[in-house]
Formats: C-alpha cells, structure tokens, sequence
C-alpha cells in the first residue's frame, strides 16, 4: 500500500499581471501605471508555493491545468522553482492560460479582471487519482470554476474521502446567493478555512465580530469534520467540537503594507502546515497568521513568505 504524505493543491492556477497604479481613474479618465510586475496566481500556485516556502520538507504536488502558451510554461516553471511538483498538471493545447489583471494602489485596494482559460474547464476528470500519494488535499476556489461548483467538487472531495486523504477547500467572496452551491460539500470538507464574508454567507447569518463564534458551530453543524476556521482583518479564529479558539491580529507599523495580494491564501498555507503537524487551535492561527503577515510584504502572493520558525520570529514581535 503506498504510504500518503504531502499537500495537493488542486484546482485554479492563473498568472497575474500586476499592475500598481497612482490613483483608480473616473469613467473615460486616464491613471498612471506606475510599475509591471508577473506573478503566479490562483489556489494552486498561491498555496503550492506557500506551502514549500514554510515547510521546505514538505511534499506538494500541483493538480490543476494550463495552456501550452509562456503564460503557462511561465507558471510551471515558477512552481518547479520552489519546489512544488508539477507533474500531475494538465497541458492542453487548445486552450489559453488562465490570467486575472491585478489593478492596485500601494498598500490600498485592489481591483481584479480575469480571463477563465483553461481554468474554466477543470474538473474531477482532471485529477490523476492513481498518481495522487498526497495526505492532504485542498480545493478551490469554489465559486469561480465551473465545473467545480456545478458538482465536480463534491466528486472531488468525496473520492478523496474515499481514499482516505484529508480534505480543506477555499472558496472566492462574492455577494450572491450561490453560496447554497458548497453546501452539499461540506459534509466531506475536514477542514474549512475561510474569510468572515464567506462564513457569514455559507451559515446563512449576518456577519460581525460578535456572530463568529456561532457562525462557525453552525458549520461545523451543517457537516464541517473536523476544524472551521475563520479570518477576518482583527482576528482568526478556529472552532472544532471541542470548543472555540480566537487569535487577536498583530498591530502592524505604517508603511509595512506592500500589497494584499493572496494574503488570505497565505493564510490557508499556514494553517494547512500547522493542521498537517496536529498543531493546537491556537499554534494554527498563530502560524497562519504570521504567514499573511508576511506575505503583506510583498506586491505578490508569495515573496514575503518565509519558512516557519522565521515566520514564528516575526510576528512574535509585534504587540496584538
């Protein structure tokens, strides 16, 4: 029997053009791009790469597709670089690279315009089951792929059930009603790492600071396994049958702030790490935490992330 380890990362895989502009433009208005930057983008690059960044030890294979086109050799090729294993990504030459054009003013808000590709057709045929030797699995992003919300990843996430991998999605905010789409998945779901917009909208309940608590026991209700964990700019928070555990967030100086982007992905990585370590529900948030923290260093989802025990180091020293 083939002994399971490592982390896949399965589903959206993009490449970002990021551009950092002065100020957003009015209608027929013109805005300065002030610097070009490319960058891997989507769950699978965003997590795959955070993941060897914090646990270089750790093995994490990337499932997901991508054009024969430089937009996709450009995204293998970063992933190869930092470790993550590339061989169980689909090629089709038929179809372009999935991208998204980032528009952001430094350290403030972000706009984002994306081209489905490749991505638009991901499905659970495309997952190289027999290949897959992963402990843990995490999907998304539910609510942006197709073929994933309209019923592939509960084809997913219960053949992975079934072989006995451990499971953990994400998802996108939007402010819909096709939220009701993950529910039957959650039955299957081990872990659930999501933001306060998400969780709110998933439970059916309004969303402030006060309501977490009872939005995440409700989850773990409507069939959440194991862990419903939730971020939100002030706090983490993690709620298993046992109890409910909250993380203030860390003070950061002005100027720390060189980007937002997959900072929620970093996030996930941190505590998909500590989760994959059987960390207590405190030392996971502490370690996802310390892992947005410092992926806010960067304009990119992933150069500001650092291995664990430095990530641990820094955030140590801000007061919360």
């Amino acid at each position: 029997m083939t002994k399971r380890e490592g982390i896949a990362v399965v589903g959206t895989l993009l490449v970002d053009n990021l551009y950092e502009i002065s100020a957003y433009p009015a209608e027929g208005e013109l805005t300065q791009i002030r610097a070009v930057s490319l960058a891997c983008g989507g769950l699978v690059p965003n997590n795959g790469i955070g993941l060897k960044k914090i646990a270089p030890d750790m093995p994490v294979f990337a499932v997901g597709k991508v054009g024969a086109d430089d937009a996709g050799r450009y995204a293998l090729d970063t992933m190869c670089a930092a470790g993550v294993d590339v061989s169980l990504v689909k090629v089709v030459p038929a179809e372009r690279t999935s991208f998204t054009d980032v528009m952001s003013v430094a350290g403030g808000q972000r706009t984002f315009f994306t081209y489905p590709g490749a991505c638009a057709t991901f499905g659970a045929d495309d997952v190289p089951w027999d290949k897959l030797t992963c402990e843990m699995l995490h999907l998304g992003y539910f609510l942006l792929l197709e073929r994933v919300d309209a019923g592939d990843g509960l084809a997913i996430l219960k053949e992975a059930k079934a072989r006995g991998i451990k499971t953990s999605i994400d998802l996108v905010s939007e402010n819909s009603d096709r939220y009701q789409l993950v529910l039957p998945c959650l039955p299957y779901v081990d872990n659930l790492i999501i933001n306060e917009l998400e969780a709110g909208k998933l439970a059916g309940m309004e969303t402030t600071e006060e309501n977490l608590p009872a939005i995440a026991a409700k989850l773990l209700d409507m069939g959440v396994r194991e862990r419903v964990i939730i971020h939100q700019p002030s706090l983490g928070l993690c709620c298993t049958r046992e109890g409910v555990w909250t993380l203030p967030s860390c003070r950061l100086p002005k100027g720390y702030i060189k980007g937002k982007t997959g900072a929620g992905d970093a996030f996930c990585s941190g505590a998909l790490i500590a989760i994959a370590g059987n960390a207590a529900p405190l030392d996971i948030l502490e370690l996802a935490e310390a892992a947005a923290v410092a992926s806010l260093t960067a304009s990119d989802a992933t150069s500001g992330i650092l291995p664990r025990r430095e990530l641990l180091e820094n955030i140590r020293k801000f007061e919360r």
